[in-house]
């Protein structure tokens, strides 16, 4: 723990989760993020702690918020996210390299300069109204979390939700924020329909462990508290402990679900840790700093379940592992669900009650 990070957890305050901006595949320099260097202070004495990483927000103007794809692993076809960049910071997050495609790096930049789509709502709109939308099952979200600390203030998620509600379409949120039981009153209007879910990401029930390893989400505790609110409002929620890090968190699934189940969850998910491209290297890292007598074995278990790499892109095969660790963790989920009752599927998502405000309703239901 550098001298930064331990000020900062002595005071309370959340830190980041890379503590260093790797060059990203498209640049050409690499660049010292300014904050590994001491800051002289107008006397002109330097100060012995590095300058803290302040967030920065851009606006964001893409011109369609509506994602598809054609990915038989990850459970949906389309997605909506009013963010790219996660100001939580977690250390093994596989949306890090998307980054890399404006410019900036997977590290540092990713969790510290957030672009957030004012539009996003309008732009809703304008899908669901178009005549070429079909009604169907949207994630929020497939990339980032929706419900990143800026949410509080901005409100980007609440507003795509409005939209979300009043044309009745079905919507899944994934997040591992208590923010999340702020909209639980649009969430419980479309739940009556068939048309709502939400997803919870626990990682882990260790809230020194949680801190380190997702530094700007909400403590366990809470996550656990998200879900019973949510359960009590009539939402179906589902427990994704994901990812599990093999020889860092994985003993931890029994108790993981037995919690969730006693607090609401009606069903729950997995995922095995996949580093891809330039997150590798941020999260080995992040291990060597802050466990570094895990280090090796976490790193040979990774690599032991992706074929010697730290990550295996085939369908059917980069969200479960293969080999003896990942066939245990398999075993152990599947046993532990099953005993707390986790092991069935949501309700699936009603498209029936899909309407286009103001327009003519459909003779025939789609």
């Amino acid at each position: 723990m550098s001298g930064l990070e331990r000020k900062q957890h002595e005071r309370g305050e959340p830190g980041r989760g890379a503590d260093w901006n790797p060059k990203g595949r498209f640049q050409a320099l690499e660049i010292e993020w300014e904050a590994q260097e001491p800051r002289e202070s107008i006397e002109g004495w330097q100060d012995e702690e590095p300058r803290p990483v302040r967030t920065q927000f851009f606006r964001d103007d893409s011109q369609s918020i509506i994602a598809t794809n054609d990915s038989p692993d990850v459970g949906f076809e389309a997605s909506l996210n009013p963010y790219r960049g996660c100001e939580h910071g977690c250390a093994y997050c596989y949306a890090r390299p998307t980054h890399e495609f404006l410019g900036w790096s997977a590290g540092l930049d990713f969790e510290s300069r957030i672009l957030v789509k004012m539009n996003a709502a309008a732009l809703l709109r304008a899908e669901l109204s178009a005549k070429r939308w079909r009604p169907q099952f949207l994630s929020m979200s497939g990339v980032t979390d929706c419900y990143q600390p800026v949410e509080r203030r901005l409100g980007i998620t609440r507003q795509c939700l409005e939209v979300l509600a009043e044309f009745r379409n079905p919507v899944g949120v994934i997040t591992k924020n208590h923010l999340v039981t702020r909209d639980a009153d649009l969430l419980s209007d479309l739940a009556q329909d068939g048309a709502a879910e939400v997803n919870i990401s626990i990682t882990t029930l260790d809230p020194n462990l949680a801190r380190v390893l997702e530094p700007r989400a909400s403590p366990p505790s809470r996550r656990l508290a998200a879900i019973e609110e949510l359960s009590r409002a009539g939402v179906p929620v589902r427990v994704m402990t994901a990812p599990m890090i093999p020889g860092l968190n994985d003993h931890e699934i029994p108790a993981l679900l037995d919690a969730a189940a006693r607090a609401g969850a009606r069903s729950a998910a997995y995922v095995a840790v996949r580093l891809p491209l330039t997150v590798g290297p941020i999260f080995e890292r992040w291990l060597e700093t802050h466990f570094p007598d895990r280090k090796a074995k976490v790193m040979d278990r990774i690599r032991s379940m992706r074929g010697g790499k730290l990550n295996a892109s085939a369908f059917g095969e980069r969200m479960r592992g293969e080999g003896i660790y990942a066939e245990t963790l398999r075993s152990v989920f599947a046993v532990a669900a099953r005993k707390m009752g986790l092991d069935r599927p949501l309700p699936e998502p009603n498209t029936k009650a899909f309407r286009v405000p103001g327009s003519q309703m459909f003779l025939f239901p789609p």
